[in-house]
């Protein structure tokens, strides 16, 4: 038989049937299998390919991105030898820098100070490694001068609902400012949303040394013939903001007077809590307190410094800390007291503990006042204000004290929304003038405390911040002899001018 295959039909017990059978299913299912085999060859080729053909392509693009951060790593290479360029910035005409170094000097000189503001631009092109010339401090200045005259001055949209806020500013010496800024009552933020400093528009910041009710009567009449009679004028106490509205009534229009809400709640507690003999000596031992542990290892607690002039719109941070320092003094093992002796905690502060009961009362009206001001600044004035707020205060009011202060605050709120047309809604405050007040003295730094200067002029300019395209038009309208006759106009000698006056006579006189 050899290596024959070949099997006699003689050597299978089972029929012939039975055996062809048999084989004939073997070889069917060995048929199938081929068959299955077959196929996954086919779908196994079809995949090698198809991976052959990503793979190509995953080579193509890493050799694409090798390309790429080959040509990426010699840009980089030539920007580390090369100069950063600043963005174009052509110079104005008759000036040695463009807008967008003006208004970016500007904006920051409105945050940071003028001299700081200059050392912050030396700091950046430094860092920089910028080859370039840079304006001093008293560049800004007069940028800032000219900026503001500007907007002082600039044309005013004819509208028929204008609001003024109107207030007064004085530091030392005799002069004071008349600030007037302005929105109008179709552009006011929506409920919920108190108004912002570059919402309002500068319309008149006037100097003097007097200002009776004639004075006042004179700028608002001045400003008048400018722009209009307004539909509002909200004022702090000052009678002579008040009284002095009665000229532009001759005009045929009668605007609407409104007091602030800030400077009326000031008052009353004033009334309610200044008035106690207990409040005024808790005042007394604040002071003597701040003297006589600012220096020592007690020197965490050191109240905040009062405020002589409005006393009364600044008294949550001494209420603040009085509770805190009660709650101290009746918890001996805090972290804070570390390092501080009962004895001496008894020496210097106990005598907290005699206010423990009066504190409480103080802090809930003055959470009244606050939340008071907080709902008036965000919502407005409007009718039905008055019934708001009283919903808001429900919860606060916890004392007699506080119940007496909310109750005078709502009836003001009354008596101001009825004054006002259905529908209509304006602001009851002059906080955000006042607060423009806050900026100017920023400004100022250290020279706030010398008298008004020719930077009033700048006034303006701390409403919103400076664009290139502001600072084209203001340039455009007013030039620095302009900006000198303002300061000339407005500004006779001011107290510095007085000052070095003295003192140069004085070096003449004694100088042999």
């Amino acid at each position: 038989m050899g290596g024959s295959s070949f099997i006699p039909v003689g050597f299978y017990k089972s029929p012939i049937r039975v055996v062809a059978a048999f084989l004939f299913r073997s070889r069917m299912t060995q048929r199938a299998r081929v068959a299955e085999k077959t196929f996954e060859i086919q779908e196994l080729k079809r995949t090698i390919d198809q991976q052959q053909r990503e793979l190509a392509s995953l080579q193509r693009e890493l050799a694409e991105s090798r390309v790429h951060v080959a040509r990426l790593e010699e840009e980089n290479q030539r920007w580390r030898t090369e100069p950063i360029r600043l963005p174009d910035d052509p110079p104005l005409p008759h000036h040695q820098f463009g807008p967008r170094m003006i208004s970016f000097c500007v904006n920051l000189a409105r945050v940071a100070g003028l001299r700081a503001s200059v050392v912050c631009l030396e700091l950046i092109v430094e860092w920089l490694n910028v080859q370039m010339d840079l304006p001093v401090w008293t560049t800004v200045r007069n940028w800032m001068m000219r900026l503001g005259v500007a907007l002082i001055e600039e044309p005013v949209e004819a509208a028929d609902d204008w609001i003024w806020f109107a207030d007064h500013s004085n530091q030392i010496g005799r002069e004071k400012v008349l600030a007037i800024v302005g929105v109008q009552a179709s552009k006011l933020p929506p409920p919920g949303m108190a108004l912002r400093h570059e919402d309002l528009r500068p319309l008149a910041v006037v100097p003097g040394i007097s200002w009776n009710t004639a004075d006042v009567a004179n700028a608002y009449q001045k400003l008048a013939d400018r722009i209009g009679v307004p539909q509002t004028i909200v004022v702090d106490g000052a009678s002579e903001l008040r009284d002095g509205a009665e000229i532009l009534r001759k005009r045929g229009k009668s605007p609407l007077v409104l007091g602030d809400f800030k400077h009326f709640a000031a008052n009353v507690m004033n009334k309610v809590v200044g008035g106690s003999q207990s409040f005024n000596d808790f005042l007394s031992k604040l002071g003597s307190t701040r003297s006589a542990i600012q220096q020592t290892e007690m020197g965490h607690f050191t109240p905040p410094s009062p405020r002589p002039k409005a006393r009364f719109m600044n008294l949550a941070a001494i209420l603040n800390w009085g509770e805190m320092l009660s709650w101290q003094l009746s918890h001996p093992d805090t972290k804070a007291r570390h390092g501080v002796s009962k004895a001496r905690m008894q020496e210097k502060l106990g005598w907290l503990k005699a206010y423990q009961k009066d504190l409480p009362r103080w802090a809930a009206c003055q959470a009244v006042v606050s939340k008071s001001i907080t709902f008036v600044n965000e919502q407005g004035l409007s009718k039905g204000s008055a019934d708001r707020l009283a919903i808001e205060l429900a919860q606060l009011c916890q004392c007699v004290e506080s119940r007496e202060v909310a109750k005078r605050l709502i009836t003001f709120l009354r008596e101001s929304e009825a004054k006002l047309a259905a529908g209509q809604r304006l602001p009851l405050s002059t906080e955000i003038l006042e607060s423009t007040f806050g900026l100017f003295k920023q400004l100022e730094r250290q020279h706030s405390k010398g008298g008004y200067t020719s930077l009033l002029a700048a006034f303006g300019a701390l409403m919103k911040p400076a664009t290139p395209d502001s600072i084209r038009s203001a340039f455009s309208r007013v030039s620095v002899k302009q900006t000198i006759e303002w300061v000339n106009q407005h500004l006779k000698q001011t107290l510095a001018s007085k000052r070095r006056t003295a003192y140069a006579e004085f070096a003449k006189a004694t100088s042999t």
